[in-house]
């Protein structure tokens, strides 16, 4: 692991950190990204301080930097890779597995690349849903929640709302990224039919994966007659299977996403603006 890197930054009257900010050629000031405390971050990840402290050690996590009075600052790539670490242990890979997955991802991607990987991946596995007040949702979410924006957090599938106007039934996998875009102005029909798409594609590419499976490795190897034991290692085969196909899925949605997107980006791009480029 690399030595902790020195952050700006100053301390507000209620200990809170805050950092310098980056100015840009016109004037404007950057706001930084989020900086949490070890405790912080726990919070938010639904962890415990002990939990972050193990992963960094075992180098699953980056070191934290340091800002004022040397206390240990993360940051929203910390927050988004601590996520996606609890979600591929809810699939049941152990920590080797988890650390040659991460080693896999690509070297730049960022907090949001991790948020969406997450979400992507959690919608594959078995439902980890959890059952929070109020507080502790804001909490987990990192700001105070509207009423609005509790409706759009439940039209992305974030959560659902109970018999308790106050307490929230939480997907942990799609909260962060679904709290990530409520700011964006993206209509609530928009996002209740994208997320439709995803389910009722995601959905086909399992079924049509485990027919493929089932015809071309498993039925013939049943039809081979194995011995028990063969069978049970087989079985335990395929849990062995299951992340490395979720992660090619969810590369594969990434790249394809970035490719459509940046088509519809240069497909509505000014001819003063492509001229300039």
């Amino acid at each position: 692991m690399g030595a902790d890197r020195v952050v700006g930054g100053g301390v507000t009257d209620d200990g809170g950190v805050t950092g310098d900010g980056d100015v840009t050629a016109d004037g404007h000031v950057v706001a930084d990204e989020v900086r949490l405390t070890v405790d912080e971050l726990a919070a938010r990840a639904g962890v415990t301080v002990r939990t972050v402290r193990f992963y960094g050690t075992k180098g699953l996590l980056p070191p934290p930097e340091l800002g004022p009075r040397r206390v240990g600052l993360y940051g929203a790539a910390h927050l988004d890779r601590l996520g996606l670490i609890e979600e591929l242990q809810r699939q049941g890979l152990t920590l080797a597995a988890i650390e040659r997955y991460l080693a896999r991802l690509p070297e730049d991607s960022t907090p949001l690349d991790l948020a969406i990987h997450r979400a992507l991946v959690a919608s594959w596995t078995p439902e980890a849903v959890e059952e929070l007040g109020r507080a502790q949702l804001e909490r987990r979410a990192g700001q105070g929640l509207s009423e609005e924006q509790v409706e759009r957090l439940a039209a992305m599938g974030a959560l659902e709302r109970t018999e308790d106007p106050e307490v929230f039934r939480v997907d942990p996998g799609l909260l962060p990224l679904g709290v990530r875009v409520l700011d964006v102005p993206i209509p609530l029909e928009t996002l209740l039919a994208a997320r439709a798409v995803v389910l009722e594609h995601s959905r086909a590419t399992a079924r049509e994966l485990q027919r493929l499976f089932r015809e071309t490795v498993w039925k013939p190897y049943r039809e081979s007659e194995p011995a028990p034991e063969e069978l049970a290692r087989m079985k335990a085969l395929t849990d062995h299977i299951q992340p490395m196909v979720a992660q090619a899925l969810v590369t594969a949605f990434q790249r394809s996403l970035r490719e459509e997107l940046g088509e519809a980006v240069r497909g509505t791009a000014s001819p003063d603006t492509t001229e300039n480029r």
